[in-house]
């Protein structure tokens, strides 16, 4: 395996286990620490780590290396303030008339609630004909998916909830959508401390 297969393997590696929750918000990332069940040496891991640093799913404290980001009430606030107004500009962009959406499988029954909200809001920003908007949504499902694996925990109707999102973005229903969308986001918002608590305690 060359170094550039290695280095690509262990950043897709430690993303997934950022992104599972495998840690917990604040949680030292110690390359050398990291690489033997990588089964990486150190420089590829540290590679990875600056990557991920990249993508804001991976921090750098002075003088005490990579950390996955603390997350508290205000910080989580305004990320679902910003998904809220990604996915309205979206939305906003869609061309006339509005075709229909086609998912991608994996956002169908049967796979985790994460993934199903990040394919159903990846769908909508891809409808946009600024491609900016998917892949700003793209990045930030990255961001919330460990977040989004605990909002069933403290929120109930997710399912049926995100049925709805998903079903007026497949017919193409621009204002219905943009009231789900707000009263999806605004749900969570008020939420944000409980999830917050449900992050860090969850195994």
């Amino acid at each position: 395996m060359n170094s550039g297969a290695t280095a690509e393997r262990v950043h897709e590696a430690l993303k997934a286990r950022i992104m599972g929750r495998e840690f917990r918000p604040g949680d030292r990332l110690d390359p050398a620490v990291l690489a033997v069940p990588l089964a990486s040496s150190v420089t590829p891991v540290r590679d990875a780590l600056h990557l991920l640093t990249g993508e804001d799913l991976v921090e750098t404290r002075t003088g005490d290396g990579f950390h996955v980001p603390a997350l508290d009430e205000p910080a989580l606030k305004d990320l679902y303030d910003w998904s809220a107004e990604l996915i309205a500009l979206a939305i906003h962009a869609w061309p006339r008339p509005h075709a229909a959406i086609v998912f991608h499988p994996r956002a169908q029954d049967g796979h985790p609630i994460a993934e199903r909200v990040a394919e159903a809001f990846l769908g909508i920003a891809r409808r946009s004909p600024n491609g900016e908007h998917a892949r700003a949504v793209d990045r930030l499902n990255a961001r919330l998916h460990a977040v989004r694996t605990v909002e069933a925990h403290v929120l109930d109707n997710v399912d049926a909830e995100l049925a709805a999102v998903t079903a007026a973005a497949e017919a193409g229903e621009r204002n219905l959508l943009r009231r789900l969308n707000t009263a999806y986001h605004r749900r969570r918002r008020r939420a944000a401390a409980a999830i917050v608590r449900a992050v860090y305690r969850a195994d």
